[in-house]
């Protein structure tokens, strides 16, 4: 045979050897990998704690992909319960949201978040009643002179009307009373750059979206610290729910598994401004009734 026949003999077999080597590294890949999407949606409240736990997650579990979107405790309440998404966030036990049907929900409590008042620096107003708290925001005070403040209008900012932190704030804040027609936001960062530059403005966070640039008021004389949550001595707190619709599949339950383990409970909630729930000392159900947690 010819060098040159000998050559492009041997050459296509190299071709042929490699397409069949590449073949079968194609059909062990497919055979052997999985890509699993576990979809969460809701209260933007719980969004930063669970999207820094999903990736930590997909990071340690090859194929997994946890998309998490924020949309408001509704939205993930009304989602799950439609089996659109895996995972329905939400600052509110289900059976407060009307038009869910809350008995086709399983319930997973992952964390506690505080919830505070936060005013203009510029008031210099560091501790305010439940009751001073209620005139505020039902607008039966518009004027910071009657609450010993400077004379200046009060400008309330709300959170969107379908906000669990909202919800929240009205249940254990204002104790059940709804807050007055005001600018609505959102998002919790863009209430506190409003709140930290307008004059005589007030609204409320998530501890952990408080810090220097706004005041955060004692409520009848106890610090919105998380030692109170945790003692029950600070009133305006929520458990941060994770809902599925039934039993979670084998997927769903390793990420939800995942964020109960102590390496999420003790070290990335902290982190991130929630509390464990393992931390608290109380317990608190639907309608109020404190318990111990044993």
């Amino acid at each position: 045979m010819p060098k040159m026949h000998r050559g492009r003999t041997i050459f296509a077999g190299i071709l042929v050897v490699l397409a069949l080597l590449i073949g079968t590294a194609y059909l062990t890949r497919d055979k052997t990998s999985s890509s699993v999407s576990i979809t969460a949606v809701g209260s933007t409240a719980l969004q930063p704690l669970v999207e820094a736990a999903g990736e930590d997650y997909a990071r340690d579990n090859a194929g997994v992909f946890v998309n998490v979107q924020g949309g408001g405790t509704g939205t993930g309440l009304s989602q799950v319960a439609q089996g659109a998404v895996d995972l329905g966030n939400s600052d509110l036990f289900a059976a407060e949201k009307k038009g869910i049907k809350a008995q086709d929900l399983v319930d997973h409590q992952v964390a506690v978040v505080g919830i505070t008042p936060i005013l203009n620096k510029g008031l210099n107003i560091h501790d305010l009643t439940s009751k001073q708290l209620q005139d505020i925001f039902t607008g039966k005070v518009t004027n910071w002179k009657e609450l010993n403040g400077p004379d200046q209008e009060i400008v309330v900012i709300n959170r969107a009307a379908g906000s669990g932190t909202r919800a929240a704030f009205e249940k254990w804040g204002l104790d059940g009373a709804k807050s007055l027609e005001a600018q609505e936001q959102d998002s919790s960062g863009m209430v506190r750059s409003i709140v930290s530059s307008t004059p005589g403005a007030i609204s409320y966070v998530a501890f952990a979206y408080g810090n220097s640039s706004v005041t955060s008021p004692a409520i009848n004389g106890v610090a919105a610290k998380d030692e109170n949550v945790k003692n029950g001595t600070y009133p305006i707190w929520s458990y941060e729910h994770i809902y599925t619709k039934g039993k979670p599949n084998q997927a769903v339950q390793g990420f939800l598994d995942y964020l109960m383990s102590h390496q999420v409970q003790s070290k990335l909630v902290p982190k991130l401004g929630y509390i464990s729930i393992h931390d608290m000392d109380i317990k608190r159900s639907m309608d109020g009734q404190i318990t111990a947690n044993s």
